[in-house]
């Protein structure tokens, strides 16, 4: 592990500053970060420390919608009375991830941040991974598969995105505000994460001199009917082969609207756009259910070691809008 410099700035624009020198990092719970810079992927010059800068607040915004601070703990988020119970489909993923000591430590922003746990990324002994040395080359192409991608991968990279909440916030349809030396924008969660394209180095599209202050949450939370379901090889402490974040808008038993996204398939929370376009309008039906599901893998390409997930995935979607909708 490299050696490091530490500063615990007294506001954010201290922070900010200091994030201009070469090397520097942000740090909060370091639950990722400071597992990556053990293990001799990240080399930062400088850790700048965000904790007690005022961002762990979750508060309800004017218009109905819940604001989480950037620094919420993952554990504090879950137990929130709000947001359990407005916000459930969030408070299921959140309490899918990683083990109660980990989300005791995570913070909401860290989370938004997670890099890969692709085999190839996370160990220092593989130098063929285009995400920590572009241009080597993508080492899982003709290796093990079993965690990557079916949707939106690239011939650069086909790793996934590792965080259950992200799923969650992909179909509620949350926004991301984020602060910088230009101010403070709102980057809508959809657009926040990236495909790995020909640079799948960039796992989002902040810049490097902002950091993330809040998530808001929109008003309708789907309260009454969702489910978030994940797929693991093991029940606990284990990263999703397939996730799904399923919301329901029912009236008289026609679904109004629909929200479906997916984890452990892409490399961003993947929105099932067209099974949400089938099920508008339609009864709440197993069958109909069934019969959208299998729009999610339309684009999809397996690979040997995850073909499965071609399978796999229409029939979590399936089984996550049956709990979501009652008629499981």
């Amino acid at each position: 592990m490299n050696a490091f410099d530490y500063l615990r700035p007294g506001n954010l624009d201290e922070a900010l500053r200091a994030k201009k020198n070469a090397g520097a990092m942000f740090v909060a719970g370091g639950t990722n970060l400071l597992d990556l810079v053990k293990s001799d992927i990240e080399h930062p010059s400088l850790l700048i420390d965000l904790n007690g800068l005022g961002l762990d607040k979750i508060e309800t915004l004017p218009e109905g919608g819940l604001r989480i601070g950037a620094l919420a703990r993952n554990s504090d988020m879950a137990a929130h009375t709000e947001l359990r119970s407005r916000y459930p489909l969030l408070a299921q993923a959140i309490v899918a991830g990683a083990s109660p000591q980990l989300r005791n430590m995570a913070t909401a922003g860290g989370n938004l941040l997670q890099r890969t746990r692709c085999y190839y990324f996370v160990d220092a002994a593989f130098t063929e991974c285009n995400k920590k040395r572009p241009g080597s080359g993508c080492a899982a192409l003709h290796g093990e598969q079993r965690l990557h991608a079916i949707l939106g991968a690239s011939d650069h990279c086909i790793a996934t995105n590792p965080s259950d909440m992200n799923v969650a916030l992909a179909a509620l349809d949350a926004t991301v505000r984020v602060r910088g030396p230009r101010g403070e924008r709102t980057i809508a969660f959809a657009d926040f994460h990236r495909l790995p394209g020909d640079h799948p180095e960039r796992d989002n599209t902040l810049a490097a001199d902002e950091l993330i202050v809040a998530i808001d949450l929109p008003a309708q939370g789907f309260a009454d009917h969702c489910h978030y379901l994940k797929l693991r090889d093991r029940a606990s402490f284990a990263f999703a082969l397939v996730s799904v974040a399923a919301a329901l808008d029912v009236a008289d038993g026609t679904i109004r609207q629909a929200r479906i996204a997916l984890g452990g398939v892409a490399h961003k929370p993947w929105r099932a756009k067209a099974v949400e376009e089938q099920l508008a309008g339609k009864r709440l039906d197993a069958d109909v259910m069934h019969s959208a599901a299998k729009a999610v893998v339309a684009e999809a390409k397996g690979l040997p070691g995850n073909a499965f997930k071609l399978a796999l995935a229409p029939r979590a979607v399936a089984r996550a809008l049956e709990i979501a909708g009652g008629v499981a």
